[in-house]
């Protein structure tokens, strides 16, 4: 059995009760759901996200000619001075 059995379920429930009273609790439960809703949208929205950009992540890679010489630097020594 895990770590909290019915007796706790129910003390918890009673101080939520105690704490923000009967009136309010709907209004805290539509809220909590909302933000529920939205954190799922959010984490699939995340997850197409990730599954389109690594595709076009590996096109840019593969279409990115390399340089044969290496490019030159700022430290190399002018000729005319």
């Amino acid at each position: 059995m895990g770590a909290f059995g019915w007796p706790h379920l129910l003390i918890i429930l009673a101080v939520i009760l105690l704490l923000f009273g009967a009136a309010k609790l709907p209004a805290l439960a539509k809220s909590l759901g909302q933000s529920a809703r939205v954190f799922k949208g959010e984490m699939k929205a995340m997850k197409e996200d990730d599954s389109t950009a690594k595709p076009k992540a590996e096109n840019v890679a593969s279409e990115t000619p390399k340089a044969d010489t290496p490019a030159s630097s700022s430290s190399t020594a002018d000729p005319s001075s």
